[in-house]
Formats: C-alpha cells, sequence, structure tokens
C-alpha cells in the first residue's frame, strides 16, 4: 500500500490552492467585463444598505424599523441587480473559489508544518524538578457551558499526574494560582480567557512553564496558540510531553493581556450587567446612546503610527501582537506572537457617509479599506482622556485610570504545546488571497520534497 508523505500532500494542496486563485481572478475578469453595469449597481446599493444599517444601529423605535427594512429592501435591491445583470453565477463562483482557495491555503500550511517538525515543535520542555508537584492545573467550572465537567478534566488529569485545583464561588484565581505556582514546574487554566490571562500573568512572573487548556467559549488564545479547540483532553498532554514555545505578553498599566484590550462602544456596553446573559439586546439599547446623533464623542486621545493626535474613536484595539483583520466580525486571529509588537487597530467615523462605507465595506469583507480604518504596529501606545476609560481586557470589562500606558514584553511567558497541536494559527497557515499568499503557495509547490 502506497503512503503519501504530508511533504506531498502538502505541494497537492498548494497546487490547489493556486488553480482556486487563478479561478477567482479569471471569474472576476470575465464577470466585470460582461456585467460591470450590474456589478456596479450591486455595489452602489450595498452603500445604501450600510446607511440604512447605520441607521438601524444608531437610532431607536420606528426610525430603527425603518433602517432595518430599508436595509434589507437594499441587500435585496443589490442582489437582483447582479442576478438580472447576468452577474448572479459569477458572483456566486468566484466566492465558492475563494472559499476552496482558503480551505486548501491552510490545509497547505498545515500538511507543510506537519512535514518539517523542527519548524513548530519549538523546543523540548524544561526539565521537572523531581522533589514538586509535576504540574497543576486550576479549572473554572462554570467556563464554557460547564466544559470542565462535560470533558471529566478532573479525572483526564489525574491519570496524567495532574494536579487540580477547582475554582469556588468567591474563590480568588490569582490567590489560588500564587499559592500553587510555589509548589509547581508547571501550572495551567482550564477556562476563559480572562481567567487564561490571569493565571499566564502568575506563571510569567514566577518563570514557570504555562498550559492553556481551552475550556471556555470562544478560546482565541488557544487558536492563536495552533491548539485544537476541540480537544480540550488533549492539550493536558501539555504538561506530559509538552513542546516549550516563547511568546510575547502585552502590559497596559503593568496588567497582562495574552489577546487585547477594546476600548470605545465595545467596553462602553460590556460594562452593564446585563451584557454576559442579553448581549443582543443589551447592544440594541446602548448602542443608540453611544453613536447616535446626540451622543457625546469617545474621549480617546491617541497618536497614530504618522505622529497625528486623533481625540477620538469609536473603536480602539490594542492587542498582543497584530491580528490579521479583514472585517469587524471577531474571527480574525494573529499569525504571530513572538514579533515584539502590540496590533493597534482604530476605527473612526466621522459622518453618515463614511459609516455607510464601512457597513458595506464589512459586508464583502474589506472594512480595511475604509477611509475610516487605521491600523498599525508599535512597541508602546500611549491613551489619554479626561476621566476613567472602560476597557475590555480579554474579555473582561473594567475601569482604567488614564493616560493607560500599552507595551509588548516579547516572549516573556513560556507555553507548553500538546505534541499534537500544529502551533500555528489560522492567521498563519493562510494569508488570504494576495500576491504575496500566491509566491508563498508557488515557493511551497516548487520546494516541496516528495
Amino acid at each position: 500500500m502506497c503512503t503519501v508523505s504530508p511533504g506531498v500532500k502538502a505541494r497537492l494542496a498548494a497546487l490547489a490552492a493556486l488553480g482556486a486563485a487563478a479561478l477567482a481572478a479569471a471569474v472576476l475578469v470575465a464577470t466585470l467585463f460582461t456585467s460591470l453595469l450590474a456589478v456596479a449597481a450591486a455595489a452602489a446599493l450595498l452603500v445604501v444598505a450600510g446607511g440604512c444599517a447605520w441607521i438601524a444601529l444608531t437610532r431607536s423605535g420606528l426610525a430603527r424599523m425603518f433602517g432595518l427594512a430599508a436595509a434589507v429592501l437594499a441587500i435585496a435591491a443589490s442582489a437582483t441587480a447582479l442576478y438580472l445583470g447576468g452577474a448572479g453565477k459569477g458572483v456566486a463562483a468566484f466566492l465558492a473559489a475563494i472559499a476552496l482557495f482558503t480551505v486548501a491555503a491552510r490545509s497547505a500550511g498545515r500538511r507543510s508544518l506537519r512535514s518539517r517538525p523542527s519548524a513548530v515543535r519549538g523546543t523540548s520542555a524544561p526539565a521537572r524538578d523531581a522533589g514538586r508537584p509535576r504540574a497543576v492545573l486550576l479549572m473554572n467550572p462554570r467556563s464554557g457551558g460547564g466544559k470542565v465537567e462535560r470533558f471529566h478534566l478532573a479525572q483526564e488529569a489525574k491519570r496524567r499526574g495532574i494536579e487540580t485545583i477547582e475554582l469556588g464561588p468567591g474563590d480568588d484565581l490569582r490567590r489560588l494560582a500564587v499559592d500553587a505556582v510555589a509548589s509547581a514546574d508547571a501550572i495551567g487554566m482550564a477556562g476563559g480567557d480572562g481567567s487564561q490571562a490571569l493565571v499566564a500573568d502568575v506563571a510569567m512572573r514566577h518563570n514557570v512553564p504555562y498550559v492553556c487548556v481551552p475550556a471556555g467559549t470562544r478560546n482565541h488564545l488557544a487558536l492563536d496558540l495552533g491548539l485544537d479547540r476541540d480537544d480540550v483532553v488533549g492539550a493536558l498532554d501539555g504538561f506530559v510531553d509538552g513542546v516549550a514555545h516563547r511568546i510575547d505578553v502585552g502590559l497596559v498599566n503593568g496588567r497582562l493581556f495574552v489577546n487585547n484590550v477594546s476600548l470605545g462602544v465595545y467596553a462602553e456596553a460590556v460594562r452593564s450587567d446585563a451584557y454576559r446573559d442579553a448581549k443582543l439586546a443589551t447592544m440594541e439599547r446602548t448602542l443608540p446612546e453611544l453613536l447616535g446623533p446626540g451622543a457625546t464623542p469617545m474621549d480617546l486621545r491617541f497618536t497614530d503610527a504618522e505622529g497625528k493626535l486623533h481625540e477620538t474613536a469609536q473603536l480602539l484595539m490594542v492587542s498582543n501582537n497584530p491580528y490579521r483583520i479583514d472585517d469587524l466580525t471577531g474571527g480574525s486571529s494573529r499569525p504571530r506572537l513572538d514579533t515584539g509588537m502590540l496590533g493597534i487597530l482604530a476605527v473612526e467615523i466621522t459622518s453618515s457617509a463614511q459609516a455607510a462605507e464601512l457597513l458595506a465595506l464589512e459586508a464583502i469583507g474589506r472594512a480595511r479599506n475604509s477611509g475610516g480604518w487605521l491600523e498599525w504596529s508599535a512597541p508602546t501606545l500611549v491613551v489619554d482622556s479626561s476621566s476613567q476609560i472602560a476597557a475590555g481586557i480579554d474579555g473582561e470589562s473594567m475601569m482604567l485610570e488614564p493616560p493607560l500606558r500599552f507595551e509588548i514584553v516579547p516572549q516573556a511567558l513560556t507555553v507548553l504545546l500538546p505534541p499534537s497541536a500544529i502551533g500555528v494559527s489560522p492567521a498563519g497557515l493562510s494569508q488570504g488571497l494576495s500576491l504575496s499568499a500566491v509566491r508563498e503557495l508557488w515557493g511551497e509547490v516548487r520546494g516541496g520534497t516528495p
């Protein structure tokens, strides 16, 4: 029986991705050539839909209902224009080709890494001290809808010789982590990103390796570490046969964050006690207050990469390493966690027309092309205000005293990944359909070894 090596599979996947890219380009050119008027009309209607959606987001009562209805009608009219203009099949084929490219490119990256173990294996885990407990895992039984119990993490940990500490009502997680790290040569957290950041902070300050067990709801850190978020139990093998990786962490006024800090509209909305149980209803209630015609501009003062001073922004996100972001849906990831740079994204909407443009581009995944979109990298950032600033730090809401001083601490945290982990995020596996991605895939095809 013939076995195909990972290197050959990587080359085949890269070829499939290049074929999908060529198909997408050909379909796009053909569609524009034969149905340019229909595509232009559909684009204009999409901008109209964006303007109506902005009304729905920033108004209440009848104005919101009118805006929502008009946005739906404009989207339907846009689709109708494509269909009647003969561009419907072309657009559908283009989107299908893009989807195929994404899947094949990520598969190529994953298989290529599998064929070159040294590229993702990091270093062997630090030597263990035989006189101390081998590992300690803190667990939040309420995270992720009860994943700790559902996946029998306590039993699975015990089977691997890992000591467990379950967080109870009223317990101080930081205190438990500090007490545990004194007698452990590896410490981990089974919970959401906020808990991950807190225990990672303790591990970093005590120079002890850290294990991330994705037992939360979204598990953004696990995603960007290249863990399989569905294999909760498998993450425990980081304690047993862990592969050590050094990653950066971010600090805001001395407080550690592993993912990002959000300021502006989102941070203000999550301050509400009702947000966790009724996210959509809370956003619907607060957005008109924060973005409506009578809203006071956000008092967030910062300087961009060009040295220009900004005095407001509807959204300001500072991340531990840059995200690869094309839209605002929250599905992005970070290609690397060791660049030594903060990722900074600001969205500043100065008019209804600009809002319509942003939402229209958001609908096609190109929000970063909006005029109100600012994105850059830097090792530090200072954000000032005349009052306390609402912040969402790794999803946890709090109020911070200005000025906020952000900094990156390069390779400050040792993370132990299980041998099964790919060790690379989705953004690290594929750059999206771009010239650089095509060059990288072509290099894989030419350089792959059967």
